[in-house]
């Protein structure tokens, strides 16, 4: 391969983008939404999941999405929503980049797909759009990589 052809091979190719699992539910629909009288508590967990194929270079990233909403006088469950979106990467990085690459790069092209869809499913159940904000995945690299060092600092003592 000559330089210049080497040089036009991205360092990331998406070769597919999927949704592997989507659930919703709103247990008490319809009669809660007489109940609500404030704004909703509504949490939001994240995680990032990485797993390499059977192919050279190709790994799958599904960002794993949970979002809940709740009364926030009565506790009472207004929908919870469960979302994998995945990815089929291809990386063309040095191995050292492989990691952040996977955990931080990849779930920053995933997130406004996986955005739009939980915005969309509770629109379409009768809620107001949840839009979750922006998350720093590479905070979010950060914590892990120092939590694991605390873990190994102590695992020595």
């Amino acid at each position: 391969m000559t330089e210049n052809a080497s040089q036009n091979v991205p360092n990331i190719q998406i070769n597919a983008q999927y949704i592997k699992d989507l659930s919703f539910e709103a247990p008490l629909l319809p009669q809660i939404l007489t109940e609500i009288t404030a704004a909703p508590a509504i949490s939001v967990n994240v995680d990032i999941q990485v797993n390499k194929t059977n192919q050279e270079n190709v790994f799958t990233v599904d960002l794993v999405a949970k979002a809940a909403a709740q009364t926030s006088d009565t506790q009472k469950a207004l929908f919870i929503c469960e979302l994998t979106y995945g990815a089929m990467v291809t990386l063309n990085v040095p191995k050292e980049h492989t990691e952040p690459v996977l955990l931080v790069e990849v779930p920053h092209l995933l997130f406004p797909y996986a955005r739009a869809i939980i915005a969309n499913t509770t629109r379409e159940a009768g809620f107001p759009p949840l839009q979750i904000n922006p998350i720093d995945f590479a905070g979010l690299y950060q914590a892990k990589i120092q939590q694991l060092q605390a873990q190994q600092a102590e695992e020595k003592k």
